[in-house]
């Protein structure tokens, strides 16, 4: 049986060569519908890695406690929402003293788009961070250059500061972080002390992760005032004990705002980052699947294409099958043969198409930024569904020949 297959194998390399135009312009179809699948697959494994990693950023172990939730999706939300008290430092100092599973508590507040000058080099659109020390640990900054500030100097409101790498790019024409520690800085107009540069973190979506500035919490209350709701942010110490301290932190601001679990509306939201990766598949998982399907019709036509010529193969070797026909082959080999012929066709196909998938692929990630995550299984997968192509599509040729009258056969020119 191997070597009835291996001999069929042979026949149809033969035939395959001996017409090297068309089967070229056979496999175009096979090759473009695989490489279109295997990109968009593999630009979107990559992508929502990405995503991911942007998005947790802080790990599985942290959750935020806030006026309104980090995701507001109408404008009636967002009015009842503002109508919930502010959190307030002394929320802050109710959870640190009440919470046993707490492990980091920090205060955050935002002041988003700042202006922040050095000398006559401006950055727009800053994020501006108040925070409390234990946010630097809790956000995960890397620094490349320079400390954090200490206790001492966030309790005294020292105008110190954190500057992501952007800063240095914009108002130090990409100067090295070193060169940045100890520059002063005007933040809206406030003098503020480089101490720290963050480790660079990269784009997203064509956005920077890198425009920002944490500065002391106490420092940006005098220097910008208290009036808005803080950010809590809660750490436990594994993710194993996540739950427990939510529930923990939950039942304690349930209690400051006069609330039960049985109440619609606790006065605040309480979540974790898992909030933007659920917005974000929501948003993009029919995207993904439209985009697979067009790029799966490329596959289709490939197809038919592949049944097209194996039909005019078919025509043009009546004569050829005749004869086998005719010295003893059975309607079994003539069948295997065209079929062994259409999958060698398409597999052949499939192979250069997940190669030039995962270039383009390539190609495309590192244009825009976010890595691209070859999968072997997805290179398995291309042959096997371009396999898979060929032999349904190569059936009813393969079916035809085997069926041919050899008499009628012999007869054709």
């Amino acid at each position: 049986m191997t070597a009835l297959f291996w001999e069929a194998f042979l026949i149809a390399a033969a035939s395959l060569r001996a017409n090297k135009l068309r089967t070229a312009l056979t496999l175009l179809g096979i090759i473009v519908g695989v490489a279109a699948v295997i990109a968009v697959v593999t630009i979107i494994k990559g992508l929502d890695r990405t995503v991911a990693n942007t998005f947790s950023s802080q790990g599985s172990t942290v959750f935020s406690v806030s006026k309104r939730p980090m995701v507001i999706l109408s404008r009636e939300d967002l009015v009842r929402f503002n109508k919930r008290k502010d959190i307030t430092e002394d929320d802050a100092e109710a959870i640190a003293r009440l919470c046993s599973s707490c492990w980091r508590i920090g205060i955050a507040v935002n002041n988003p788009n700042t202006l922040v000058k050095y000398n006559d080099q401006k950055s727009e659109n800053v994020l501006v961070r108040g925070v409390t020390l234990p946010m630097l640990a809790i956000d995960d900054v890397n620094l490349a250059a320079g400390r954090a500030w200490t206790e001492t100097e966030e309790t005294a409101a020292h105008r110190v500061c954190v500057v992501g790498a952007d800063i240095l790019t914009n108002l130090f024409g990409g100067a090295p972080p070193e060169q940045a520690i100890g520059r002063e800085i005007r933040i809206a107009g406030q003098p503020f002390e480089i101490i720290g540069v963050a480790e660079k973190l990269g784009s997203i979506f064509g956005f920077s992760r890198d425009n920002f500035i944490y500065i002391p919490y106490e420092a940006y209350k005098r220097a910008f005032g208290a009036r808005t709701s803080l950010i809590i942010f809660v750490q436990a110490r594994s993710a194993d004990e996540l739950e427990n301290v939510e529930d923990e932190v939950r039942t304690i601001m349930r209690n400051r705002r006069g609330k039960t679990f049985l109440d619609e509306d606790d006065g605040f939201a309480l979540e974790t980052q898992d909030v933007f990766l659920d917005l974000y598949k929501r948003a993009t998982s029919n995207i993904y699947l439209v985009t697979i399907g067009v790029a799966s019709v490329s596959l289709i036509v490939g197809g038919i294409v592949v049944m097209n010529i194996m039909l005019v193969s078919v025509t043009e070797r009546t004569r050829e099958i005749g004869i086998r026909k005719a010295v003893g082959a059975r309607r079994r080999d003539i069948l295997t043969q065209f079929l062994i012929e259409a999958v060698v066709l398409t597999a052949i196909g499939g192979v250069i198409g997940v190669g030039l998938g995962f270039g383009c692929a390539y190609g495309l990630a590192f244009a825009l930024g976010f890595p691209t995550l070859i999968s072997v299984w997805s290179a398995i997968l291309g042959v096997s569904v371009s396999s898979v192509v060929g032999i349904i599509s190569g059936s009813w040729p393969a079916w035809r020949a085997a069926e041919l009258d050899p008499v009628e056969a012999l007869r054709a020119e």
